[in-house]
């Protein structure tokens, strides 16, 4: 019996007797695990370090010098987040329904924006910190603040929603559209009511990696949002987040051991954010079938 042409064309090409399948098997089995090792490596060495330092002063409602509390920043940390995607979550899909539902094909102001999109996302955050203390810590007067944070970090991952949203919105497919049409609903009826439900789980999964940029950032905030260790009671008061915390105690030298502690309290906030997203995302995703 003749094989299937496919299972020929399989075992010539990426059979287990070809070298360059076997070289190329082996790269790809050499970097899954160096990535397992590597990561491996990072958490159990802060676990290491860390957990024997995790104490109850550390959670502390008010911080001194003596208990050095993370709660301050923990709190910070959530105002923050919500903030910043409250400013960024809004436009960000808002420019990505235009681009990808309204706007014309070879439109010139679609390649700009595009364009501008990129560029922002590959400036480091240094920069837009430089940037946030200039527009919102200097000339719009909002002081070094959590608004002022808040607004920089809202730039800072406004690229990345909206790529998300966009390459989300256009996986969906476009039978879709073509049935809301169909049934006698409009242009904005049909992105609202078939479309964006079944681009939801991509959207998601793009406002969970700019939850993890905000959580993780420090450069930008200690130019916009500064460095006192207290809860913000408005958002004109200036704040510290649990990545600038770790920056500021860790300075000084005389608090290494809380240093630790405080990274595994941010490494315990990021896996719980992924996991909670992901559990989230798959719920949606089968919501939408």
């Amino acid at each position: 019996m003749k094989q299937p042409i496919k299972q020929l064309i399989t075992d010539s090409r990426f059979g287990q007797k070809d070298p360059l399948s076997l070289l190329l098997r082996g790269i790809v089995w050499l970097g899954a695990c160096f990535t397992l090792l590597s990561s491996g490596f990072i958490v159990g060495y802060i676990l290491l370090k860390g957990l024997p330092h995790v104490r109850l002063d550390l959670f502390a409602t008010t911080y001194t010098s003596e208990n050095v509390s993370l709660f301050p920043a923990f709190m910070n940390t959530l105002f923050m987040t919500v903030l910043s995607l409250v400013i960024a979550v809004p436009i960000g899909i808002g420019a990505s329904i235009y681009l990808t539902e309204y706007a014309h094909r070879g439109n010139r102001l679609v390649g700009v924006v595009r364009l501008a999109t990129e560029t922002l996302a590959g400036i480091p955050s240094i920069i837009y910190g430089l940037f946030g203390s200039l527009l919102f810590v200097k000339y719009a007067q909002f002081g070094l603040s959590l608004l002022s944070g808040a607004s920089t970090l809202s730039i800072m991952i406004l690229p990345l929603i909206m790529r998300t949203t966009e390459e989300a919105l256009l996986s969906v497919p476009t039978s879709y559209r073509e049935g809301g049409f169909a049934l006698g609903a409009g242009k904005l009826r049909t992105i609202f009511k078939i479309v964006l439900p079944s681009a939801v789980p991509g959207i998601f999964s793009g406002i969970i990696l700019a939850i993890g940029r905000i959580v993780g950032e420090s450069a930008a905030l200690i130019f916009t949002a500064g460095t006192v260790a207290k809860v913000a009671t408005s958002v004109w008061s200036s704040s510290r987040t649990l990545a600038v915390h770790m920056y500021a105690i860790s300075g000084e030298g005389l608090y290494v051991n809380q240093t630790y502690a405080t990274a595994v309290v941010l490494l315990g906030l990021v896996i719980g954010i992924n996991g909670l997203s992901e559990s989230i995302a798959k719920r949606l995703e089968s919501g939408t079938r």
